[in-house]
């Protein structure tokens, strides 16, 4: 986005060549620190005139889409106030207005949640989680809080020294880093007989079957739920629940 030179290395955004296209770059993509600035005497309406004039839209566009994007963030009924007594979650959500003026491909939203009480977080991961849905647009979202990741990302990526360790939907990051690769089925039986176990074991994939307390843990190279609920029926079980082992970003 140009706010800094990079030491090494290539970014492209979209195809585009961060470095060598920055004014590409920053027409199609949208950028919200982690501490958000505006101008606090003015209001909303007239931080986001300013935003919109600075990207040489008309005023006809401006007056529509400003009352677009504060009505997307939930601002509408305090357009007219100034920015200075809006609360940090107002002014984080008038920042993601800000960005939605230009609709943008890309986003990037630097610790969005940071300094939000409880209730404010669940309300801008809801928002966050929305507005990528219905603009058909990418977040990229930076943030400490695992759990807030988790909640609202499709794929995770984890870097350290600046360099990016892992990458990838959850689920198989999950796989790759803790069940070697498998998936890990857990499977409830009212009963857990070794004639059971002898059947599933034979099923073609499967891996391993190992017993923790009332539960069996089956490792698999692709999913086998359907024919694991086979095979128990037909060795007389009576099958509780079955679902595949899900994984945290804490683990």
């Amino acid at each position: 986005l140009g706010l800094t030179e990079p030491t090494s290395g290539v970014a492209r955004i979209c195809g585009y060549n961060s470095t060598r296209e920055p004014l590409k770059v920053k027409r199609i993509s949208g950028y919200v620190p982690e501490r958000v600035g505006f101008y606090e005497d003015l209001t909303a309406v007239y931080n986001l005139t300013y935003t919109a004039r600075l990207n040489g839209f008309s005023t006809e566009f401006t007056t529509k889409k400003i009352s677009e994007v504060l009505g997307t963030v939930g601002l509408s009924e305090v357009a007219e106030r100034e920015v200075g007594t809006y609360s940090r979650g107002m002014k984080q959500r008038l920042a993601i207005a800000d960005i939605l003026i230009k609709m943008p491909k890309v986003a990037f939203l630097d610790e969005p949640t940071s300094g939000i009480d409880p209730e404010g977080v669940v309300e801008m991961l809801d928002l966050i989680s929305g507005i990528a849905k219905e603009q058909k647009m990418t977040v990229v979202l930076s943030s400490h809080q695992l759990a807030h990741v988790q909640r609202i990302c499709g794929r995770v990526g984890i870097i350290s020294k600046g360099r990016m360790v892992v990458e990838g939907p959850l689920d198989q990051l999950g796989r790759e880093a803790l069940a070697g690769g498998q998936f890990m089925i857990e499977v409830q039986l009212t009963e857990i007989t070794s004639d059971i176990m002898d059947c599933i074991k034979k099923i073609d994939g499967v891996a391993t079957v190992e017993r923790s307390g009332d539960l069996l843990l089956i490792g698999c190279n692709t999913d086998l739920r359907p024919q694991i609920a086979r095979a128990i029926v037909e060795a007389d079980g009576l099958l509780v629940q079955m679902k595949i082992q899900s994984y945290a970003l804490e683990d």
